[in-house]
C-alpha cells in the first residue's frame, strides 16, 4: 500500500472487467456493466472487458494476457466465486499472484454479512497482485460487485483515499 499524497492529482487507472459465466452475454451482463460504470464514475478507464466461460484454462489465459498487459493496471472480475461444484475462479487466478491482499476477501465476507447473514460463507472473494497488475476477484451478483465496490475497492483505487490506498502506487 502506498500512503497518499494529496500534492499530486488523482491517478486514473487503466482497467479490465472480466465476467466469469457460462450464462452471461453482453446483453445481460449487468454487474459488468456496473464495475465499468463505476470506473469511470471514479475517474478510471475500463480498457478491457470480455465475458468468460468458467472454464479454468480459458479463465487463466485470458487473465494472464491481462496480467502481460502493461496497458492494465487494475482487474476486476465478477462470477465464479460462490460454492458448487463448477466454480473455477480462486483455481484458475490464486497460481498466477504474486502476492495475495488477504484483508479484501475478509472485509468483504463482513460487508456481506451485514447484507446477507450466513450466506457470505459461499463467497471465495479474493485479491492480489501480479505483474504490478490489481486483481479483485469477487461474486457475480450485481449486488456483490456494488458491496465489493462501495465498500472497498473504490477508495483503494482513489490515489487521493488517505491514510493509504493502492491506487498510489501507480503515481509517476
Amino acid at each position: 500500500m502506498s500512503k497518499a499524497d494529496p500534492s499530486k492529482p488523482p491517478v486514473s487507472l487503466k482497467c479490465a472487467v472480466l465476467t466469469i459465466s457460462d450464462t452471461r452475454n453482453a446483453g445481460n451482463d449487468t454487474s459488468g456493466d456496473y464495475l465499468s460504470q463505476s470506473l469511470a464514475e471514479a475517474g478510471h478507464a475500463c480498457v478491457r472487458r470480455d465475458i468468460c466461460a468458467g472454464n479454468l484454462y480459458q479463465i487463466r489465459k485470458v487473465i494472464s494476457d491481462w496480467i502481460a498487459d502493461d496497458g492494465i493496471q487494475v482487474i476486476l472480475t465478477n462470477g465464479g466465486t460462490g460454492f458448487s461444484h463448477d466454480k473455477s475462479t480462486a483455481a484458475a487466478i490464486l497460481p498466477l499472484l504474486d502476492q495475495a491482499i488477504t484483508g479484501f476477501g475478509e472485509l468483504f465476507r463482513h460487508l456481506s454479512f451485514q447484507e446477507i447473514g450466513s450466506s457470505m460463507l459461499q463467497s471465495d472473494a479474493f485479491a492480489g497482485s501480479a505483474n504490478n497488475t490489481l486483481i479483485f476477484c469477487m461474486p457475480g451478483s450485481t449486488g456483490a460487485c456494488k458491496t465489493a465496490w462501495e465498500g472497498i475497492i473504490r477508495e483503494q483505487l482513489d490515489s487521493t483515499h488517505r491514510p493509504c490506498n493502492f491506487g498510489s502506487l501507480y503515481h509517476a
